[in-house]
């Protein structure tokens, strides 16, 4: 009787992760918000903006961008990977791979997520060398390939599992 009472507040404290999906959701708009507002800016500052600031522009958008799908994969996958089911059928524009990601597959879009921002970085403090100094360089540097070495070990690791498993 404990035992099933205890199993009940366990499968039922799963619905304590909406605040943060709704939280993710702020997130987002915040994130769409800030975006537009870069855009504002550098619109203004079209004029004098050199073909560096326009690629750094694009990268800082593209940066959002990621940021933001991110932000989406993590709530759609988490929501139905822990708290409950989403009726694909009833949304015409459904993403086909969000009803198939399980947990080893948010994992790895998770990190590799993270690796696309991080090299997007990279690439912004190297289109802005002159400015930065070399230990700062040397620190993005590590920080990506410390990325890109986690990635590797995670899909290394998940596809032993699965050999196992077979």
């Amino acid at each position: 009787m404990a035992l099933r009472m205890l199993e009940r507040l366990l499968f039922a404290s799963r619905w304590l992760l909406i605040p943060f999906y709704v939280a993710l959701v702020v997130c987002l708009a915040l994130l769409v918000g800030k975006a537009g507002q870069d855009v504002f800016v550098f619109l203004m500052a079209f004029a004098t903006a050199t073909k560096a600031d326009i690629i750094l522009a694009a990268l800082a958008l593209v940066d959002v961008t990621l940021t933001g799908s991110l932000i989406v994969v993590v709530i759609f996958s988490g929501y139905a990977n822990f708290v409950a089911r989403i009726d694909a059928t009833s949304h015409a524009d459904w993403p086909e791979w969000m009803a198939r990601i399980d947990f080893a597959g948010l994992k790895l879009k998770l990190l590799s997520s993270i690796v696309a921002i991080s090299g997007i970085q990279l690439l912004e403090g190297f289109m802005d060398v002159a400015h930065l100094s070399d230990r700062d360089l040397a620190w993005y540097v590590g920080i990506h390939l410390t990325f890109v070495f986690s990635g590797f070990m995670l899909a290394w690791t998940d596809k032993m599992s699965e050999a196992k498993e077979h």
